[in-house]
């Protein structure tokens, strides 16, 4: 059997998805609401880019701690009291320095460590973006602000199914001997995604 398919039909809004998403789940007598509401919760209060703040301003003011963060960030990172999703069994350091830059990306859809910098950005989940940085990462990070010298390596990093990315942003030289808090006060999701330095 076949079914008519109009063209010129607009698809449902994102609401009236999840509309009808939760309805179907109370039809067969699941309560989505209580999950949605914990989960919403994790996003307001829990998983915020101060996390990923706290841990570059651990890792510039700890040469022990940054140490243990290049070679085992989720395990590091559990230190500080932060934790993954299961699925999310590598997070990997990258350290920029003056000759080498890194930015993060997801070619396939939008994934970040999310509990430690935060949800991606709308444009980190651009389309034009995801293919872009790829192939004209020098280009893009200028279109967006950062403008690198030639001589600095641009390194781009794709996250796959179990494995997510943070930059480790080079300290600015005028925050030497700044306490851990001021330090994380100057992190920003931008730069621990790769798009900006501090």
């Amino acid at each position: 059997m076949t079914h008519a398919v109009d063209l010129d039909e607009k698809p449902a809004s994102i609401e009236q998805r999840v509309d009808a998403i939760q309805s179907l789940m109370q039809d067969h007598g699941m309560e989505p609401a209580p999950f949605i509401a914990e989960f919403k919760q994790g996003l307001e209060s829990h998983w915020v880019p101060d996390n990923g703040a706290r841990v570059v301003a651990k890792a510039w003011t700890d040469s022990a701690f940054k140490a243990r963060l290049l070679a085992n960030g989720k395990a590091t990172v559990a230190e500080l009291g932060l934790s993954m999703p299961p699925h999310h069994r590598h997070l990997v350091v990258l350290e920029n320095t003056p000759t080498i830059h890194n930015v993060i990306c997801c070619t396939l859809c939008s994934c970040t460590a999310f509990t430690i910098i935060g949800l991606p950005p709308d444009w980190y989940k651009d389309l034009e973006y995801r293919a872009r940085i790829v192939r004209q990462s020098r280009t893009v990070l200028r279109e967006m602000g950062l403008d690198l010298p030639e001589a600095v390596e641009v390194r781009v990093w794709d996250t796959t199914a179990d494995t997510r990315y943070m930059v480790l942003p080079m300290q600015p030289a005028y925050s030497q001997g700044w306490s851990e808090d001021a330090l994380a006060a100057i992190v920003s999701k931008d730069a621990m995604i790769g798009v900006a330095r501090l």
